[in-house]
């Protein structure tokens, strides 16, 4: 099973109107384009956020470290007309999002950013999925989230052990609430989803 409306606006940016004879699938096997990220996927925490955010009615939403769209997918087809943009560190993962764009989400948008450095944009919500247990200063990126977010913060990290590389740093709820109420947060509330915490920072 796939998310078929950003499947399709996928291959529409990217290769353009299908053949009336082929499937969407064939089309991309055809170019052999690879489309695996559209898969649906059924992740917990994921689910959880998209059920925090229905609850919290977001006017739009930035969403940092979107990497293959994990999250973005899914919110998407919960969330159709909810203004997205979605960013990343790297260009390829980017262009993603411009493509899925090009081809009729016009909701949706793409930005190369840097959440380690001070940004200029601002939004209702931001998210942070699975983000700052890959940085080395995560207290320089909460900063960084709380000045972006209007209303909401939501983020979500590993609450055990893992044996990802990449994975720096292994949060209690205590210290992430102490760093939120830092930088000016009213409220932290967290919850624990199949090892992982998700919080909800209001602001």
């Amino acid at each position: 099973m796939y998310y078929d409306t950003l499947l399709q606006a996928y291959l529409i940016g990217r290769l353009g109107e299908k053949p009336p004879h082929l499937s969407w699938l064939e089309f991309a096997q055809q170019h052999e384009v690879r489309v695996h990220r559209f898969k649906q996927n059924n992740l917990q925490r994921v689910q959880k956020v998209i059920g925090i955010l229905q609850a919290l009615w977001p006017s739009d939403l930035l969403d940092i470290g979107s990497g293959r769209g994990t999250f973005i997918w899914p919110l998407l087809d919960a969330m159709p007309h909810l203004p997205v943009t979605a960013t990343d560190l790297d260009p390829e993962k980017v262009a993603i999002f411009h493509t899925v764009q090009k081809g009729g989400i016009d909701q949706l948008s793409g930005q190369i950013m840097d959440i380690a450095h001070p940004q200029s944009i601002r939004a209702d919500i931001v998210t942070a999925l699975e983000v700052l247990e890959h940085l080395v200063q995560p207290q320089i990126a909460i900063q960084n989230l709380v000045k972006m977010a209007q209303r909401f913060v939501v983020f979500s990290v590993p609450s055990k052990p893992d044996n990802n590389p990449e994975h720096l740093h292994l949060f209690t709820a205590k210290q992430l609430e102490t760093w939120f109420f830092a930088v000016g947060a009213k409220q932290v509330r967290v919850e624990y989803v199949l090892n992982h915490m998700i919080g909800v920072v209001s602001l």
